[in-house]
């Protein structure tokens, strides 16, 4: 039998990457067999793309490098680690994909959305994750608060103006490709977020007989 992908999306300082964990911790409590993984990254080779994009150093970068870079760094990762680990059963858990660079490049850097998806495609091969969990909030006071308390990397020290395109972008892709996408309210309380993104996985793994 074969897992599924599940991807986690949502604007920077959103609580995507600790419901990530919380879920990962669940299905090891539970016994479900998985990975946990990232983007960009995932793969050795992978991390040291993440390197480059993210470091502040690089404030030169050019918006095609940049798209470029992610669809290399997420053909790698698809093919060296997350279709493998379908295919041997296990549900992947994955920070990020493919919705964020339509996102961020897409949108956010003015590339637009048919060019970023094209690139992608190429890296790709059209793979879709079977599940994108939203976590749905606007980024303005929470990524103030992931930056003070870090500093942040080279995207999230972009500036008020560049998120809020890039979540205004969200909207509308959402509305787009709407297909096996859930949103979830992330505002409320942690625990309450986790609890709705439990549901919602669940259901999700019910229908697809892996639990």
């Amino acid at each position: 039998m074969k897992g599924a992908f599940i991807a986690f999306e949502g604007p920077d300082g959103s609580g995507k990457s600790t419901m990530v964990r919380m879920i990962s911790n669940y299905f090891k409590d539970n016994n479900i067999d998985f990975i946990q993984t990232r983007e960009p990254g995932g793969t050795r080779i992978g991390e040291d793309i993440r390197r480059i994009l993210l470091d502040n150093r690089n404030k030169g970068m050019i918006p095609e490098t940049e798209a470029l870079l992610y669809a290399a760094s997420r053909g790698q990762h698809l093919r060296e680690k997350i279709l493998p680990a379908i295919e041997e059963g296990k549900v992947v858990l994955c920070d990020r994909f493919l919705l964020s660079s339509l996102a961020y490049q897409g949108v956010g850097r003015g590339l637009g959305i048919e060019e970023v998806m094209m690139i992608n495609d190429f890296a790709i091969k059209g793979i879709r994750p079977d599940l994108t969990l939203f976590f749905h909030v606007d980024p303005t006071t929470t990524l103030i608060r992931k930056t003070n308390k870090k500093g942040g990397d080279r995207l999230e020290r972009e500036g008020d103006s560049f998120h809020k395109i890039v979540y205004e972008g969200y909207m509308e892709l959402i509305k787009t490709y709407s297909d096996n996408v859930i949103i979830v309210d992330a505002t409320k309380s942690k625990e309450e977020v986790f609890e709705e993104t439990k549901i919602q996985i669940n259901n999700f793994l019910k229908r697809r007989g892996i639990i």
